[in-house]
């Protein structure tokens, strides 16, 4: 039973790590809980105050309160022995064993999942990265899954990258749900769990919040996925530890290059150089990275047929039809209230449609 499962992550210092163990060895928290104490201790190996804790259940009143703080919510709860749970992460040896959720978790099964991170401080070459990768993937895997931490920069880049596109997409937090750090982004999960994806965390609503679990969080997102893909980054920033994760569960880490004079490409070029992460340049970099089969042949340019415009591509073609020198990047965010990254890829979607072009200095026209 889940009740059961949740009160086992309630076990003070046994960790992830230790719930791993557990779980790996009896198979689910029931048989935990029901074995007798020597067994804990010489075959579960585990310390005589830990094994205190789960002789006297300590932990269920805990997990009751949870699932009801769950059902008030409209949260879901999903153990690591659950058919349901990502399979990827499932695979890694710290997963955490409850995954706290929004939306559809069974996102997470795709076949084709990637994860995207970088630097708060997007530049608009960052921004036109995400964009174009994304859509150009989706083109290819129509069933692809982008991950990211939904936190400002590249994270919501790649969300609204994959709106955009028609893609799910499932945003990780460092927090209890259904809180939305940072809540600038509330709408952008509201969008996210609508179109099929999911905002998933580890933290229960009976966690401290001090600050401390963005690198636990990253581990989470370096495991859902079949590879990491760095956008920009400078030397120290935190998307480094989630290349640092992916390592170690042998992921297939890849960035793209950035130019040498600029300090949000430091960590990215330096991730190159290293032989850490593969260079591309392309989707298709990225899917003969991931061993991804492209079904028939990848077009040099992509083609996409004539379509009617949503709401928020015609309220980008009337403020270009009333002004006949063009607008900027900048500008068409500011009129029509979309943040800039959003307002990138809606360009990207409408330029590949051939209903606008973009002139030097990202001035964009009606075509």
């Amino acid at each position: 039973m889940i009740l059961d499962e949740i009160a086992l992550t309630f076990v003070r210092k046994l960790g992830s790590k230790g719930v791993a163990h557990l779980i790996d060895l009896y198979k689910n928290a029931e048989r935990i809980y029901s074995e007798p104490e020597f067994r804990l201790i010489i075959c579960a190996e585990l310390r005589d105050d830990i094994v205190a804790q789960i002789l006297h259940k300590e932990g269920y009143a805990n997990a009751e309160r949870e699932l009801k703080y769950c059902e008030e919510n409209g949260i879901k709860a999903i153990a690591s022995n659950d058919p349901d749970y990502p399979q990827r992460l499932r695979e890694i040896p710290d997963r955490p064993h409850i995954l706290y959720y929004m939306g559809d978790i069974t996102a997470l099964s795709s076949p084709h999942v990637l994860s995207i991170v970088g630097t708060r401080s997007i530049s608009a070459y960052g921004e036109t990265v995400c964009a174009r990768f994304i859509t150009e993937l989706a083109q290819l895997f129509p069933d692809l899954v982008v991950v990211s931490g939904l936190a400002f920069g590249v994270d919501a880049a790649v969300h609204h990258a994959a709106l955009a596109a028609g893609i799910r997409t499932v945003g990780v937090v460092a927090n209890k749900l259904p809180d939305i750090t940072p809540s600038q982004h509330r709408k952008l999960a509201k969008d996210i769990i609508e179109h099929g994806g999911a905002i998933i965390t580890e933290i229960s609503s009976q966690t401290k919040q001090n600050g401390a679990f963005y690198i636990p969080r990253n581990r989470i997102i370096a495991g859902v996925a079949d590879g990491l893909f760095v956008v920009e980054s400078p030397a120290n920033g935190g998307s480094l530890s989630t290349v640092k994760a992916a390592d170690a569960y042998s992921r297939t880490i890849m960035a793209v290059p950035g130019r040498v004079t600029d300090a949000r490409s430091e960590g990215t070029n330096h991730l190159i150089k290293t032989n850490i992460a593969q260079l591309v340049t392309s989707p298709r970099d990225i899917a003969e990275a991931l061993g991804w089969e492209i079904v028939g042949a990848m077009p040099e340019k992509m083609h996409y047929e004539p379509r009617e415009a949503n709401s928020k591509e015609s309220a980008v073609l009337e403020l270009l039809a009333d002004d006949s020198d063009g607008l900027s990047l900048e500008a068409i965010a500011n009129k029509t209230g979309m943040s800039v990254s959003e307002t990138s890829a809606v360009l990207l979607n409408m330029e590949l449609s051939g209903v606008v072009r973009q002139l030097p200095g990202k001035i964009y026209v009606i075509c």
